[in-house]
């Protein structure tokens, strides 16, 4: 049909569900059900007429965007989700032990709004599984219903609806494992934070070091993190218990309220993170994580907290993380630091692991790589926590450093000054310029994310 203006088909041919239609003619329903059956061929999903009419009365429309694409309650059937459609994820959502849920390239997911116990939140259960493989091409994107990204990964002309400001809309997604981890009183499971206490689906932990929770591949979380209770959000991705036979690479977390992405135990080995703008630490990890993360860039802005947040065991058993290849920008604003703290790694509870290959750029004075108290630096003395190859690269202002830029003895901080980290941190560290930096993570892994475009 060409009686409307190509700007409306246009318009249509992307709504064809008519949201924004009200009390409109019968027959003028009747020409837009058959304006949207060209070459796109997209579908009117729901068409309710609430009242018999003839062709001068008018009808109330009613249509139901998400009518056979909302995930809600509880999966337990493996579930292949329509990459041409967008999904509503409605409250929270799990998905029940044996059970898969697919999520193919491209597929976008917007969550509704909530909090509390109603926060739009996606559960894969112990013994479930996601199978979440994009691509560079088409990234699989988790977001707000209030995004109005399209199917396509595209905006309108009037651009993306959120930014890197706007957090908390909806919760996260968590993944959650048999592998072990280490708990208070060495019990075998715990309940995940962020989930309440009488859902079961919120367990996680156990014994299989190789346990399986699928694949995540080219993911992008946006805008997350809704408050459940009093201080105690939901983290962008939360891995809890996950086990190395789970696939983890290419994930993009932006925007999220709490940590960006949460390792709390596990073995699961994640490659190419990207954590953007979030509210407390980029990436965290706990209880005695005992895998490897290769490739992460942090981009800390005025709500940011720590670039790395690093928790010992809790339990009397013991593990040991490897983060290499990593690169963490700071929020300076003119050598003045932005940000409810900004730090640049804190170490606490006899954290044990190994570091290398790090690059902290544009840090402004004050901020530091910390350990936080004795058992830390009784760690760092029994070399179960270790560091190699860090770089430092001073904010500049004007072409020159910064005035207010610290040592490489202040930068690395001992606060319970029970070991020798300040004094050796020139056998470590040293600062850089931009010609000379030699570690961190190439950024062009990741031109596919939100972040570079």
């Amino acid at each position: 049909m060409t009686f409307l203006p190509n700007y409306f088909l246009t318009n249509l041919n992307h709504n064809c569900k008519m949201t924004n239609f009200k009390f409109i003619p019968f027959i003028t329903v009747l020409s837009l059900i058959f304006s949207c059956s060209g070459d796109d061929d997209p579908v009117i999903e729901y068409v309710t007429v609430t009242e018999t009419v003839t062709e001068t009365e008018t009808v109330e429309v009613e249509v139901d965007e998400y009518a056979d694409s909302t995930l809600e309650g509880k999966i337990t059937s493996d579930k292949t989700l329509d990459a041409s459609k967008v999904w509503l994820l409605k409250g929270r959502v799990s998905v029940e032990s044996g059970s898969t849920l697919t999520i193919p390239a491209g597929t976008i997911i917007k969550a509704a709004s909530g909090t509390g116990a109603d926060a739009s939140t996606l559960i894969i259960a112990r013994g479930a599984k996601i199978i979440a493989d994009g691509t560079a091409d088409a990234p699989i994107i988790m977001t707000s219903v209030s995004d109005n990204i399209e199917v396509g990964g595209t905006y309108p002309s009037s651009g993306p609806a959120l930014g890197v400001t706007t957090r908390g809309l909806w919760g996260g997604m968590l993944i959650l494992g048999n592998a072990p981890c280490s708990f208070s009183g060495d019990v075998t499971e715990l309940q995940i934070e962020g989930i309440p206490t009488s859902d079961t689906n919120g367990l996680y932990g156990g014994s299989d070091a190789s346990d399986n929770s699928g694949s995540v591949q080219y993911l992008s979380i946006r805008h997350g993190g809704a408050e459940i209770g009093e201080g105690n959000e939901i983290n962008g991705l939360t891995l809890g218990g996950v086990g190395s036979g789970t696939k983890i690479n290419h994930v993009e977390v932006v925007a999220n309220v709490d940590d960006g992405i949460e390792f709390f135990g596990g073995t699961v080995n994640a490659t190419n993170l990207l954590v953007w703008g979030q509210g407390d630490d980029a990436i965290d990890i706990d209880q005695a994580y005992a895998g490897t993360i290769d490739g992460a860039m942090v981009i800390l802005t005025d709500a940011s907290d720590h670039g790395f947040e690093v928790d010992g065991p809790e339990g009397s058993a013991a593990g040991s993380f490897t983060l290499k290849n990593a690169t963490v920008l700071g929020a300076t604003k003119a050598c003045s630091a932005l940000g409810v703290n900004g730090e640049m790694a804190d170490f606490r509870k006899a954290a044990t692991g190994n570091l290398s290959n790090i690059l902290f750029k544009d840090f402004s004075g004050g901020k530091d790589v910390e350990l936080d108290a004795s058992a830390d630096a009784a760690s760092y003395t029994a070399g179960t926590l270790t560091f190699a190859n860090i770089d430092i690269m001073h904010p500049v202002s004007d072409g020159a450093v910064c005035s207010n830029v610290e040592t490489l003895d202040k930068i690395f901080d001992d606060k319970s000054d029970e070991s020798t980290f300040e004094a050796d941190a020139s056998t470590f560290a040293e600062v850089v310029t931009e010609q000379q930096a030699g570690n961190g993570v190439d950024a062009s892994i990741f031109s596919w994310t939100f972040y570079a475009r």
